[in-house]
């Protein structure tokens, strides 16, 4: 056993911190040398995977960023692996956090699992090692980034309850948003995805009132990730931007790992990540109708024009999607103090969070169809104004 620890100490240190590949081979090689011993370094190396994999929440990170972050620098196989790893670790709480969703432990025992990834992947002893330690290697120059929630295994704060929006008004949500990605009609959309807003701007208004009113539960702003990746990944983290601040949160953009950090009421959270998912789908459909017009006139698919296309769909939005919310929460002038209340705590933990940020300059829209086709997509999405995302300072 101290024999197989030795060499896996000798993989790890040729093939994980050196600043080149050249030590993966040689990584790789020892831990494949010994044919009968390929069970225990596949033990091994998942009992170090899950040390690596739970200093990365440690460093703030959950699992979707991290798959997210395999998924853009390696390939699907590492993603598969990485998926493995988090399994690993996560099986070892019996209660996990929101959020926080992890794929099942497929092999029945650790010492079976070597064998059983050669048999997933169709792929020889050296391929896996290397891709293993590839995996590790992303895993530990992980840097620190804010962390966003609770770790697997901390004690739940009975004083921070989050409020969730009902099931039934959330199920009225996500079909309202279902039929309007679905429709080809742009004026059913529209009808479709503003009612949905408008409910969502409505509970919110609610669920400030019950709160200052001191009849509902003791809530505090939470935080969540939400991945905004490439390509078109500025006109994505603007449109992310307005529906945050549409539904009262706040969003800042991590350029550099592909996602949006949203700070706001948990509620208000899942009507963000509803209705931006909802938005993109709908965005990125019109998009294709568009350039299929623009072709039947002889014009070539071009990138300058589906960048132009989407930084006027999600500027529009944000002036509609605030219309919406304003018009809401004007209803009831009285409900003003309890908004504003819920505005503030929001602002001091996204501060907290972030206490220095800065903007960033977006590529500008160079195609005049581009831009005039997403205009016209927004406003029969029902949905922009167009706000520069904020970036954590570097």
């Amino acid at each position: 056993m101290r024999d197989l620890a030795d060499t896996v100490d000798r993989a790890f240190a040729a093939a994980l911190y050196a600043q080149d590949d050249a030590g993966l081979d040689t990584g790789a090689s020892l831990l494949v040398a010994d044919p009968g011993g390929w069970p225990g370094v596949g033990r091994e190396l998942l009992a170090r995977g899950e040390a690596y994999v739970r200093q990365g929440w440690e460093r703030g990170w959950q699992p979707a960023d991290l798959l997210r972050l395999v998924r853009r620098d390696l390939d699907e196989r590492h993603l598969r692996i990485a998926g493995d790893l988090i399994a690993a670790e996560a099986r070892r709480y019996a209660r996990l956090p929101e959020r926080w969703s992890t794929a099942e432990v497929w092999w029945k025992d650790d010492e079976e699992y070597a064998d059983g990834l050669a048999r997933r992947e169709r792929a020889d002893r050296f391929t896996l090692a290397t891709a293993v330690l590839e995996v590790l290697r992303l895993l530990i120059r992980l840097p620190s980034i804010e962390p966003v929630g609770p770790l697997p295994g901390d004690p739940v704060d009975a004083l921070a309850e989050h409020a969730h929006i009902e099931p039934r008004m959330l199920g009225r949500i996500r079909a309202l948003l279902a039929k309007a990605e679905a429709t080809t009609f742009p004026e059913e959309a529209e009808a479709l995805s503003g009612k949905a807003q408008e409910l969502m701007a409505r509970h919110t208004v609610d669920e400030a009132v019950l709160a200052a009113s001191g009849r509902g539960p003791v809530q505090v702003p939470a935080a969540c990730r939400i991945g905004v990746e490439a390509p078109y990944e500025e006109a994505k983290a603007v449109l992310l931007d307005a529906v945050a601040t549409a539904n009262r949160c706040r969003a800042v953009w991590n350029s550099g790992f592909g996602f949006s950090t949203v700070v706001g009421f948990e509620s208000d959270l899942e009507a963000v990540e509803l209705l931006y998912t909802s938005l993109l789908v709908q965005g990125t459909a019109a998009m294709t109708r568009a350039e299929a017009v623009q072709r039947s006139g002889g014009r070539k698919r071009t990138k300058t024009f589906r960048q132009s296309f989407l930084l006027a769909y999600a500027g529009r939005l944000g002036h509609r999607l605030a219309e919406t919310a304003e018009h809401a929460a004007g209803e009831a002038p009285d409900n003003l103090p309890a908004l504003v209340a819920r505005d503030v705590a929001v602002t001091s933990r996204a501060e907290e969070m972030f206490p220095r940020t800065t903007t960033t300059r977006l590529r500008g829209a160079t195609d005049q169809a581009g831009w005039e086709d997403g205009t016209a997509a927004a406003d029969r999405a029902h949905m922009g104004g167009r706000r520069r995302p904020a970036l954590p300072e570097t």
